[in-house]
């Protein structure tokens, strides 16, 4: 599971994908655990991150 870092960045991908910067450790990580993927030269979450996301946005 991403530490809060990494979800912040998983966050950013979801809601602002043209706005982060693809140089950032935390996207790498995220590539790496399959997590997110470049669609169009832009990031984006990935099937994989969906029951991530709602289990912390959803989460009292």
């Amino acid at each position: 599971m991403p530490g809060p870092h990494k979800f912040a960045a998983l966050m950013l991908v979801k809601a602002s994908p043209d706005q982060i910067d693809l140089n950032r450790e935390a996207l790498d990580t995220l590539f790496e655990q399959q997590l997110a993927a470049l669609e169009s030269s832009r990031p984006a979450y990935t099937v994989r991150a969906r029951p991530l996301m709602v289990y912390h946005c959803l989460r009292p």
